[in-house]
């Protein structure tokens, strides 16, 4: 056996089979590159689902999180450490908000999000006791706990795990009028995702978040934007919202706000929103911890010069450019996406897109597959445009494309 399939075989027969990775053993990581423990170089065209907006090992992050590690990592919010107040004054200011609650995973951000939109709907608009209703969209992804799942559409992510928790109403992706019929006066909030990540990179209609931001305006209901995969630069903009000059009421943020370093995630908001919550009402013991507020600090202070943002606007706009000349071949039949994200929709007869992708790391390039033959492409944004022609050449390549 080599150490690939000896790794694998003992990950396979002692963690839960709840993903199915590509059959490669990473060891090491630089930019946009991953090595293997064969020592086979591989371009990252997934960047950990945004986690890695910055690139392994980015020197700036690595060098923050080692000071850090030589202070303190953790006192638990039982008290107050030197790291917090900037963090969440930088994070604040970042997103034009005036508060932040902190906490760890991006499920468990969304999980807070829904706490607050309930809790600010009874404690400040006034809906009835245990009444408060949170609509969200057909296709959605905000993650994998009790709740979460309870709203999604995916069967796979819900099956077998009921009873499901209650108070949503799911309506589908883009439908305004859909949106409209749906909010009622014990409407707390709305919850979606600027653009659907999970479900292929799916681009709501021009116009429909605007439309959406106007309605929950209108019948004072909290619009929630979870920017966890679609947030911090990774569309050309610092959030994904940005792009149709919609400003939430609360974004959610994660991934890559602990530049793949750490797991980092937080709501933020106004202080009538987030000001319902008193001592007790929530927390988290690693939620805002040091090392996660110094990584996140220089994540922030990264983002606040404007050229992430401007690469991935650069960079997504020749990406995209050479992706639509795949649509016109037969091989893939429709491209979507923003920045440096995409999904690429491989004709059947081609394969699936979990053969795609098989396919394409055996050329050394790897992406992930979603749902049937959906491939999803987002390298790290620090990526050089010779390596990305070099992937998508090999796309091309396994797609039988001159």
């Amino acid at each position: 056996m080599t150490a690939t399939d000896d790794l694998i075989a003992t990950a396979e027969a002692h963690s839960a089979h709840t993903y199915h990775p590509l059959p490669v053993v990473v060891a090491t990581a630089d930019g946009a590159w991953m090595t293997d423990v064969e020592g086979r170089r591989y371009l990252d065209l997934l960047a950990g689902y945004s986690a890695l907006n910055f690139g392994h090992g980015n020197r700036r992050l690595v060098e923050a999180a080692k000071a850090q590690l030589d202070r303190v990592t953790l006192t638990s919010r039982a008290f107050h450490h030197d790291r917090f107040g900037a963090f969440c004054a930088r994070l604040a200011e970042l997103c034009g908000m005036e508060m932040v609650l902190p906490m760890n995973t991006g499920a468990e951000a969304v999980e807070t999000a829904v706490k607050t939109a309930r809790k600010w709907g009874y404690r400040v608009k006034g809906v009835p006791a245990e009444m408060a209703k949170i609509v969200v969209a057909g296709g959605n992804f905000h993650g994998r706990t009790t709740t979460i799942i309870s709203f999604s559409t995916d069967p796979e992510a819900r099956a077998d795990y009921g009873p499901y928790t209650p108070g949503f109403q799911i309506v589908p992706y883009g439908d305004v009028t859909a949106m409209r019929e749906a909010l009622t006066e014990n409407t707390v909030a709305v919850l979606i995702e600027p653009i659907q990540g999970e479900a292929g990179v799916l681009v709501p209609p021009a116009g429909y978040l605007p439309a959406v931001r106007e309605l929950t305006r209108e019948r004072n209901v909290l619009l929630i934007a979870d920017e966890i995969q679609s947030g911090l630069g990774r569309t050309g903009r610092t959030f994904a919202c940005e792009h149709e000059g919609v400003v939430p009421d609360a974004y959610v943020l994660g991934k890559a706000l602990g530049g793949g370093i750490v797991p980092v995630s937080a709501v933020v908001s106004s202080a009538e929103v987030l000001g319902v919550f008193r001592p007790g009402e929530h927390g988290s013991t690693f939620g805002g911890n040091p090392l996660a507020c110094a990584v996140a600090l220089e994540v922030i202070a990264m983002l606040r010069s404007g050229e992430y943002q401007a690469r991935a606007a650069e960079l997504g706009e020749h990406l995209h450019r050479e992706l639509a000349a795949l649509a016109g071949t037969g091989r893939v039949t429709q491209v979507r996406g923003r920045g440096l994200w995409a999904g690429v929709d491989v004709h059947p007869r081609y394969g699936t897109g979990r053969e795609v992708s098989e396919r394409l790391m055996d050329r050394r390039v790897l992406v992930k597959d979603t749902h049937g033959s959906t491939i999803r492409i987002a390298p790290p944004l620090v990526i050089g445009k010779e390596d990305l022609d070099w992937g998508l050449a090999q796309l091309r390549a396994v797609l039988d494309i001159a």
